[in-house]
């Protein structure tokens, strides 16, 4: 549920940040509407919301708004990182220092999601309800086309991982038959 949320959020973050990174519509420009409309799958998903040039602007203030406490706290989760990676790689760990450094990186991590979603929360009330829902839409379909690129992936890991059971299976079993048959030949008749 934690995965799928997160998985969300960050496409949302990209739908805004893509949008943002296109030029600006000119302002007499009104939302595409009639045959010329995209269709969820038909490409860039930014232009499918069809954005006007206020919600633009406004999705901008948004992230111009957070980008130095966006900054701030990626830089003290990359610093937690580095800490944790410095107590472990100690020549002899303490683990209380180990799971001070874990706290660290939990709370780092903790800060950043929370101005994530409400950052997503404030570029969501900017959106149209129609636009909200085709949103779910290209999230949903998003999230999908992931897991279709991720199925072969990981359907060949477990094919892999079957092979390896099986083979120390095989080892195990040629190992105890090894045994079997020294122990048979070791036994006085």
């Amino acid at each position: 549920m934690r995965n799928r949320f997160f998985s969300v959020s960050c496409a949302l973050v990209f739908f805004a940040t893509a949008a943002l990174s296109q030029p600006a519509q000119q302002p007499t420009q009104q939302p595409a509407s009639g045959p010329e409309v995209m269709r969820p799958g038909d490409g860039d998903p930014i232009r499918q919301l069809n954005l006007t040039p206020e919600q633009r602007e406004q999705i901008r203030a948004i992230r111009e708004h957070n980008q130095n406490e966006r900054a701030g706290t990626a830089q003290r989760l990359r610093e937690a990182n580095r800490a944790l990676e410095q107590a472990l790689n100690a020549e002899n760990p303490d683990e209380a220092v180990v799971e001070q450094r874990l706290k660290d990186v939990a709370e780092a991590q903790a800060s950043q999601n929370r101005l994530r979603v409400l950052t997503e929360i404030r570029i969501r009330r900017v959106l149209t309800a129609e636009q909200r829902v085709l949103l779910r839409s290209l999230q949903q379909q998003a999230q999908e086309n992931r897991r279709q690129r991720m199925r072969p992936d990981t359907e060949e890991r477990m094919q892999r991982r079957e092979e390896r059971l099986r083979r120390v299976e095989e080892r195990r079993n040629g190992v105890n038959q090894l045994q079997r048959r020294r122990d048979n030949q070791n036994r006085i008749p």
